[in-house]
């Protein structure tokens, strides 16, 4: 495994981070990150390990920078695990064209960000990529969407980060089943869909 006994693990991203871990579902979330920290915990009991939950919902690289001191920097993570951008990409789609993220802004922003954290902490960098859940890659917010994934890649060989590619995650489950299976809006999962995001993490984690 990759993690060593009584390092500091911060998930940061949006709300598919977030799940609730700011009220009723505190301190971790009900959904991938949860799932993680309960598999690593029960896999690796020898290992204590402290987890943290810094998503926060409706954020988008620009929301990220606003907060990066305090919610990655500030917390001092020996590994540092960021999913973002697919409010990035999404806003374009829901008719708040404004709010959206260019690429080579968020691509830019993003760098600027993991090197800040890199630079202050000394952390590990674990990225994982954007996605959306839509089989048809002509479609016109996937084929967006697989943009900011390979911006993602890029990034994690430039910082000699591992990847988790939960893009081609969900692109296997979605060769034997349908979008709705996973999320109604092709964004936000339920369990099921969580449980998805969190084996590919762990196949890299424990890989």
């Amino acid at each position: 495994m990759m993690f060593e006994a009584d390092q500091r693990i911060v998930f940061i991203g949006d709300s598919i981070t977030d799940c609730g871990r700011r009220d009723v579902r505190a301190p971790y979330g009900d959904g991938y990150m949860s799932l993680v920290r309960a598999l690593v915990t029960a896999r690796f009991p020898a290992t204590p390990l402290t987890w943290v939950n810094r998503g926060v919902g409706g954020d988008t690289v620009r929301d990220l920078a606003a907060r990066w001191e305090r919610d990655a920097v500030g917390e001092r993570p020996d590994w540092l695990v960021v999913m973002i951008g697919i409010n990035d990409v999404w806003r374009a789609f829901m008719g708040r064209p404004d709010e959206a993220v260019p690429l080579p802004e968020y691509e830019a922003t993003l760098r600027t960000l993991l090197r800040r954290a890199v630079d202050a902490t000394g952390c590990r960098l674990l990225l994982a990529d954007p996605y959306f859940i839509e089989p048809d890659l002509t479609d016109p917010q996937r084929a967006e969407s697989d943009r900011y994934v390979a911006a993602v890649g890029r990034l994690a060989a430039e910082f000699g980060a591992p990847h988790v590619a939960t893009q081609r995650a969900f692109d296997d489950v979605l060769k034997v089943s349908p979008p709705a299976l996973w999320a109604d809006d092709r964004v936000h999962p339920g369990l099921p869909g969580h449980a998805v995001i969190a084996d590919a993490f762990i196949d890299v984690i424990t890989g």
